[in-house]
């Protein structure tokens, strides 16, 4: 009889904020792994709308009820460098990557050619976008939320709230 072992996914994004989009991946995700780790893209010349640890917090309260319905043990963390070297340090052997589009495709192609040329061990899996959330980006989500636009459609309520409340600043 095979012996199975542990599947360890990396899922990595600014997550700034959360949105559907990202549930439905992580949804997914969760379901190919035992563990998976949500990794948080920290870097310096860029100012996120959501601090690292207002991001880490919006992931914990939405992700972990789709990780303990699929059976998957879920951590957040943050990194600063090669999303392959977070991989390895999170004994990750799996990173998954959300496709919405064509465009996402070429673009996540390329980078998987060289994660897979640096870390080889480390194998890019692709999900699909289903095709309720592949419009939506975090970009399009703090524009319409800056210019007080409604939201609720592309983030899950408790990032609605934190949203509409740093609109009010």
């Amino acid at each position: 009889m095979a012996q199975t072992s542990a599947k360890t996914a990396l899922y990595a994004g600014s997550f700034d904020p959360v949105t559907n989009g990202h549930l439905d991946v992580v949804r997914g995700a969760a379901r190919l792994a035992d563990r998976l780790v949500l990794a948080i893209g920290v870097h310096p010349g860029k100012t996120p709308m959501f601090s690292a640890d207002e991001r880490k917090a919006m992931l914990e309260e939405c992700c972990a009820p789709l990780a303990k319905e699929a059976g998957c043990q879920i951590s957040v963390t943050t990194f600063d460098d090669l999303v392959v070297t977070a991989a390895q340090r999170a004994g990750a052997t799996l990173l998954i990557r959300g496709l919405r589009d064509g465009t996402d495709f070429d673009y996540e192609m390329q980078m998987s050619g060289m994660n897979g040329a640096m870390v080889p061990q480390v194998q890019t899996v692709f999900l699909p976008a289903s095709p309720a959330v592949r419009p939506i980006t975090a970009t399009l989500v703090r524009q319409i939320a800056g210019m007080g636009g409604d939201v609720s459609a592309f983030v899950p309520p408790a990032v609605a709230a934190r949203l509409k409340a740093k609109a009010r600043r």
